[in-house]
């Protein structure tokens, strides 16, 4: 007896919808990273290359903050004590060791990542308010100790650090050299960021940052995972203070240690989106600009500051999830319903289960023809999705599994 030609099942919408969501990333991934390293070829004077630089410093400091903000949900506004340490030490390293600069930046970033352990150790068993006061009180206990030490730091006179290149390369190239410095340690980090994003430690912390005491419930190891992210994030913040270090070729304690840095973090990443992977770039962009945008238009005025606060509140008021997620979901309002249960018949399913497991197909086929029933029989003429003039049963996938 044979089978009537059936259809093939069709795919899910959701399989050609994600693999068009696939492409479109890339495409702009491609085009983004296209737009950065054409960057220094079209900018128009070296002060806007310099403007450059500093924005992706910013990215790079605003990215590494979004280890903690963006996973754990803990905000921190005193992390420009690690940027100022990864500076700092940096510039120590060269001076009193003859170290190669960037062994001396790596080396930097390492020690601030183990002298994060201990401060994580004891901010981390605090939340909320508690934590921005912590993390607020390291930030200017640091400012004053680089102030106050000026036989080793330089005090309040500053350090100068060595530059990595030679007398021979000249300032407009020396920005743009650290430009492509910047984006290469800005790339690390967003690529460290996205694959703790879909591992299961990333799911561990995204628990952390919805209900910290139900994660622990459920057997999640809260305060290891917040500490191991802390260090993370000191780490590559130090990395960018170091970059920096390097660049400019001066450290202040007054800028270095300031709670105005730390909360440049924070306003870059909410503005962007701290749960998505681009949003402290996007936001260092937009903030990054304006901010170098007043200082060049009012010079030493506090406009920039009226600015950046105004910038904040309409933020927090208007887009508390960042500007990319607030697009994604206007974007999302104007697609088709998102389902994953598709219609399978009968017949299908046993396409599939002879297909995967032929001998238990074969045994309860016989089953089925020793009770005077015929699997092909009952399941003529059926057709995949669609109600048939024999009105075939059908399941899902979802009651199937």
């Amino acid at each position: 007896m044979s089978t009537p030609d059936r259809q093939p099942a069709p795919q899910p919408v959701t399989d050609s919808r994600s693999r068009g969501s696939m492409v479109l990333n890339a495409v702009a991934l491609v085009v983004l990273a296209a737009a950065v390293l054409s960057f220094p070829s079209v900018a128009a004077n070296p002060f806007i290359l310099s403007v450059g630089v500093v924005i992706m410093s910013y990215a790079v400091l605003a990215t590494s903050w979004n280890f903690v903000g963006g996973f754990t949900g803990y905000i921190s506004l005193g992390h420009a004590a690690y940027s100022g340490l990864g500076a700092y030490a940096t510039g120590l390293l060269i001076i009193h060791t003859d170290v190669n600069p960037w062994i001396g930046m790596l080396l930097a970033g390492l020690l601030v990542a183990a002298m994060a352990v201990p401060i994580g150790i004891a901010s981390l068993r605090v939340r909320g308010a508690s934590f921005v006061i912590v993390s607020i009180a390291l930030v200017l206990i640091l400012l004053l100790v680089f102030q106050s030490w000026g036989s080793f730091t330089g005090g309040s006179n500053g350090l100068r650090v060595p530059r990595p290149f030679g007398p021979e390369v000249l300032r407009p190239e020396q920005h743009e050299r650290f430009f492509y410095l910047h984006a290469a340690l800005l790339a690390v980090a967003l690529l460290v960021w996205w694959l703790i994003d879909r591992s299961r430690f990333g799911m561990g912390l995204k628990a952390i940052r919805e209900d910290e005491d139900k994660a622990q419930a459920l057997g999640v190891p809260t305060f290891t995972y917040k500490l191991i992210a802390f260090v993370v994030s000191a780490f590559f913040t130090a990395l960018g203070g170091g970059m920096y270090a390097l660049w400019f070729g001066f450290l202040d304690p007054i800028f270095q240690f300031s709670i105005l840095v730390g909360s440049y973090m924070v306003l870059m990443s909410l503005l962007g989106g701290i749960r998505s992977l681009f949003g402290p770039f996007l936001g260092a962009v937009i903030v990054g600009y304006a901010v170098e945008y007043f200082k060049n238009q009012y010079g030493d005025s506090q406009f920039h500051l009226v600015a950046m606060g105004i910038l904040l509140g309409l933020v927090v008021l208007f887009m508390p999830d960042g500007i990319i997620p607030a697009a994604t979901s206007l974007v999302d309002r104007f697609r088709p319903q998102r389902t994953s249960i598709r219609e399978v018949s009968a017949a299908d399913l046993a396409e599939q289960r002879r297909t995967s497991d032929p001998a238990a197909a074969r045994a309860d086929q016989q089953s089925r023809t020793d009770d005077g029933t015929d699997v092909s029989d009952s399941n003529a003429g059926t057709t995949t999705g669609a109600a048939t003039d024999n009105d075939s049963p059908t399941v899902t996938e979802g009651a199937r599994r």
